[in-house]
């Protein structure tokens, strides 16, 4: 394999996956938040990975997503090699180029909204559109539309953040995201900051972009969700994934005791 900038995709590793994380650790000073760790989620598929706090499940959305440079392992989305290091410890990735077009292709929704307190909904989610992608503000202008319909914000085009709810904002977020055209929707504990009767609202949209056979990975403590929803639910826990599976068997009969033992706490609460 070639190190630098040039090299290429491995599709035997990739395996037609959409994202593909081969033996990842991250650490931050001292301390190991992910441990050789590998995840490989498939075209359309949403998996959501659940754990207690700390488990390193928000640091390996920021991973792939490029927020957070890995120590070691290999991450690709696509096909495409995005990050990765060899033995001795040098990065490895696809050109320039093509990093910069795939990683606006990567969609990420946050706890918090990090919406622009000055700009009203439309203009958040179109701003991305003409700086990032140059768009003309016209077609920027329909797409934002059409994606804050997408979200049930129609009505809400002109209305600045401090005037939205807490559900509202993060379905502009949502929105913006989506704008962008991703392949693939990161979303980190994205109602986590919400009082409990916004979080359906936010939930209901995730729900149909799961339905529309959207590419997701969510970090979430919504069991419901995880249930209903998931063709994949991944439990982790002090940076390794303990166990994964379908709902079904996940949540009825898990193989570990420590998954048992962290539903337990969760389902009973």
């Amino acid at each position: 394999m070639k190190t630098g900038d040039q090299v290429a995709p491995q599709p035997s590793e990739c395996g037609g996956k959409m994202v593909v994380v081969v033996d990842v650790s991250k650490s931050f000073r001292r301390t190991q938040v992910l441990n050789k760790v590998t995840l490989r989620v498939a075209k359309s598929e949403t998996v959501v990975i659940i754990g207690p706090s700390g488990a390193g499940k928000s640091t390996m959305l920021r991973c792939i997503c490029q927020l957070e440079e890995i120590d070691c392992g290999r991450i690709y989305v696509d096909g495409v090699l995005l990050d990765g290091r060899d033995q001795r410890g040098k990065p490895m990735r696809a050109p320039k180029a093509q990093l910069r077009l795939l990683r606006g292709e990567i969609g990420m929704v946050f706890q918090l909204f990090n919406l622009f307190p000055h700009m009203s909904a439309l203009d958040n989610v179109r701003e991305a559109l003409v700086t990032v992608k140059g768009m003309r503000r016209i077609e920027a202008q329909e797409l934002a539309t059409a994606e804050l319909a997408r979200v049930g914000l129609a009505d809400k085009l002109e209305s600045f953040p401090a005037k939205l709810s807490g559900g509202q904002q993060q379905r502009v977020a949502i929105a913006r995201a989506l704008a962008m055209q991703p392949k693939v929707m990161l979303f980190d504990e994205v109602t986590s900051a919400l009082d409990p009767e916004l979080v359906g609202e936010v939930l209901n949209v995730m729900r149909a972009l799961a339905a529309d056979g959207m590419t997701m990975i969510v970090v979430s403590h919504e069991m419901d969700f995880a249930r209903d929803v998931a063709d994949r639910v991944v439990f982790m826990e002090r940076g390794n994934i303990v166990e994964e599976g379908p709902p079904s068997k996940i949540f009825a009969s898990p193989n570990e005791e420590r998954t048992r033992t962290f539903l337990h706490s969760v389902l009973t609460r």
